[in-house]
């Protein structure tokens, strides 16, 4: 009867991992970097470029390969495509919470340094998604957050 009920929710899970997937697919825009306290920051995100770089980049997911890209389009930062391959964890379903982890990558999706990071997904729906990252400012915990528009 426990295996039965370990299978069960084993399914379950898999389940609304999917549902994530499929609404995360498609072309999305980072609109906003925001902090969960005031001040100015000068944070490199996802060891890449500075929030005012990541702001309007263009982000595509592609599920069935846990592939994707993001552009940054600010034209007076580092332009260009930048390749990962992530994941999404389920963490707890009756809220919904995710860990997403993303991986930076070549072109070829092959990573030099297999260096990650974990990130909360903590909403997802189909036009907005964000995500959460924790950090350590001066010792104390630090909130960075990522809001997506979804792409028609």
């Amino acid at each position: 009867m426990l295996a039965f009920v370990s299978l069960l929710m084993a399914c379950g899970s898999s389940k609304v991992i999917r549902q994530a997937e499929n609404t995360l697919k498609g072309n999305w825009s980072l609109e906003s970097v925001t902090y969960d306290r005031a001040g100015t920051y000068d944070i490199t995100l996802l060891g890449d470029t500075s929030k005012a770089c990541f702001q309007s980049s263009r982000w595509q997911f592609i599920p069935n390969d846990y592939k994707g890209n993001y552009s940054i389009i600010n034209a007076t930062c580092n332009t260009g495509n930048r390749y990962f391959k992530f994941d999404i964890q389920e963490v707890d379903a009756t809220t919904g919470l995710y860990d997403f982890l993303l991986k930076p990558t070549n072109d070829k999706y092959k990573s030099d340094t297999n260096k990650g990071f974990r990130l909360k997904l903590t909403q997802l729906s189909d036009t907005n998604m964000q995500w959460q990252q924790s950090v350590s400012v001066e010792g104390k915990p630090f909130v960075i957050n990522m809001n997506f528009t979804k792409l028609q």
